[in-house]
């Protein structure tokens, strides 16, 4: 989970790959509304996440022996919805700056969320809760470092890869 421009989907794709499990980008599950309304630089409300939201909570409800998906989840109320189709979820957050986040979007070409969006992502963002399951990880890490050290604080069925 986190911003646009975290590392979602370097992170999760290499997360699978070490789980041997299946990966799925939550940005392929948008409804077209939904990307067009963001390519066109308007954030998303609740109302517009929710359906999406719902595809990317049964996806994770279909994978029952462990899937990994790349989602913003910004709002304790997004995980929330996750956790109502898997409950056993855990949530990797990719934590970042502004600064670090905006000149990574700067740098990447070809996808539909603009930069100009990322500080209305930071505005909703709402960090894990104590309860919740997960881990906290800055995105100044390499892609191994952060896999590794999600693997060590996570559930015991990860640690011993699978």
């Amino acid at each position: 989970m986190g911003v646009s421009g975290s590392g979602k989907s370097t992170v999760g794709s290499a997360l699978a790959q070490r789980l041997r499990v299946p990966f799925v980008d939550a940005d392929t599950l948008h409804p077209t509304a939904n990307v067009v309304k963001m390519a066109a630089g308007e954030p998303l409300t609740d109302d517009d996440r929710y359906p999406w939201l719902e595809r990317v909570g049964q996806w994770l409800a279909g994978h029952r022996d462990g899937g990994v998906v790349s989602c913003s989840a910004l709002k304790r109320q997004h995980r929330d919805r996750l956790r109502a189709h898997c409950p056993r979820v855990e949530f990797l957050h990719l934590n970042g700056s502004p600064e670090v986040v905006d000149r990574r979007m700067s740098a990447r070409t070809g996808h539909f969320m603009p930069p100009a969006l990322l500080r209305s992502q930071f505005e909703i963002l709402e960090p894990l809760g104590a309860d919740e399951r997960g881990v906290t990880i800055d995105i100044e890490y390499d892609v191994r470092t952060i896999v590794d050290t999600f693997l060590k604080y996570s559930a015991p069925q990860w640690n011993s890869g699978g």
